[in-house]
């Protein structure tokens, strides 16, 4: 299995959007048509479902430049959402829409996805941020993705961002961990030691029928041999553009971090797969409240208090990839709350009601950043305004 060639620490950032109704707040089955109509444009991308555009940029040096390209998908797409009265926004999943209703593209490949998994094919309504970055060398990948294992799930729990599910307070912060790891082949990687391992693994699971390519192997952290890259998959998606720079500078850091660690001779962290299991739960269940495991030894801490030492620690990475503004933008998910923080506070203002959380999503996307959660009045047409003085109407 070749790995491409790729520049060390180049990165590229996907992001999937739902495509909510204004005045239902409910998903939109448009995908197809929207598609149709912005046929040869850069930067969007089909998703499984219908009520789903990707995102993605290009091949950059910086997260800078990856957001370039994001914003202007975002106006693209925009000019033909607009005229259809649909906003594109995100979270990890939406707090109301009936999985069983929506539709797949029509693409083989996702029709057999369904085919197979039944019922939990038929849940996969998620949304998730893909960050991928390059690796120079091929012996590189497998020891920085058992490094990355130490930290993939302070990152989740940043991003997470589903807590309902259905109609449903599901009681986790990300509801979509969960759901997403009843596929056969998602959830925690496997943490080969050589990429002989990983060619065996791969070569095992394609002549038993499981997959047909590698990357129908949805780990939550995996080598995209195709591109040359390890890509973060991980995370919820993103409610808005600072707090998805701010999470994929996190993860640019790391991998760099890792990477000059092997060019200069040095063991990297790792952990037993059975303490990252752990760590996933924790973090889906408790998010910014998990005490995770940190280390090969079984020591716990606050994920907060790992988040912090690691930011600062990262500061001359985050300098030298020209990401030091992207990267605060952590400390302001941690003021605010992560997602979804705001969306149960925002239910519980607004006597329980999911309208007032996706009415809060669309205007976490229009303001490009984490808003307070407030008391929120409905408006015509299903839709609500903010009940402060000189607030955002989202119409």
């Amino acid at each position: 299995m070749d790995f491409a060639h790729s520049e060390q620490s180049t990165v590229g950032i996907e992001w999937e959007l739902q495509l909510i109704d204004r005045d239902s707040n409910d998903l939109r089955q448009s995908a197809a048509y929207i598609m149709e109509q912005l046929e040869g444009k850069s930067f969007i991308q089909s998703e499984m479902l219908l009520n789903t555009i990707e995102l993605t940029s290009g091949v950059h040096h910086t997260i800078g430049g990856c957001m370039s390209d994001i914003t202007r998908g975002l106006d693209t797409l925009r000019s033909a959402t607009d005229p259809l009265r649909i906003d594109p926004s995100s979270a990890g999943s939406h707090p109301f829409a009936n999985p069983g209703y929506q539709r797949v593209t029509d693409k083989e490949r996702y029709k057999e996805l369904v085919n197979r998994t039944q019922y939990w094919g038929r849940q996969m309504l998620l949304f998730g941020t893909h960050v991928h970055v390059g690796i120079d060398r091929r012996d590189k990948v497998l020891p920085i993705l058992r490094a990355m294992m130490t930290r993939a799930y302070h990152i989740q729990a940043l991003s997470a961002s589903s807590p309902f599910w259905g109609r449903n307070d599901t009681g986790y912060a990300s509801n979509r961990a969960m759901v997403f790891q009843q596929l056969p082949t998602a959830g925690t990687p496997h943490q080969f030691d050589t990429w002989d391992q990983l060619e065996t693994y791969a070569a095992g699971m394609m002549k038993t029928g499981t997959i047909d390519h590698f990357n129908e192997v949805r780990w939550d952290v995996r080598p995209s041999p195709g591109w040359g890259t390890l890509e973060v998959r991980v995370c919820d998606a993103n409610t808005n553009t600072l707090e998805l720079r701010a999470i994929a500078a996190l993860i640019h850091c790391l991998v760099d971090l890792y990477s000059s660690e092997l060019d200069a001779g040095h063991t990297l962290p790792s952990m037993p797969e059975w303490f990252v299991y752990e760590n996933k739960w924790r973090s889906a269940r408790y998010g910014m409240d998990a005490i995770l495991i940190t280390d090969e030894h079984g020591n716990e801490e606050h994920v907060k208090d790992t988040l912090s030492s690691t930011i600062a620690a990262l500061e001359p990475v985050a300098q030298k990839l020209g990401c030091v503004d992207d990267l605060a933008g952590i400390y302001e998910i941690c003021h605010e709350g992560a997602a979804y923080q705001r969306f149960l506070k925002v239910a519980s203002a607004n006597a329980g009601s999911l309208d007032a959380v996706v009415a809060h999503m669309r205007a976490e996307m229009h303001a490009e950043r984490p808003l307070t959660a407030s008391k929120l009045e409905a408006a015509p047409g299903g839709s609500y305004q903010r009940a402060t003085t000189g607030g955002t109407t989202i119409e």
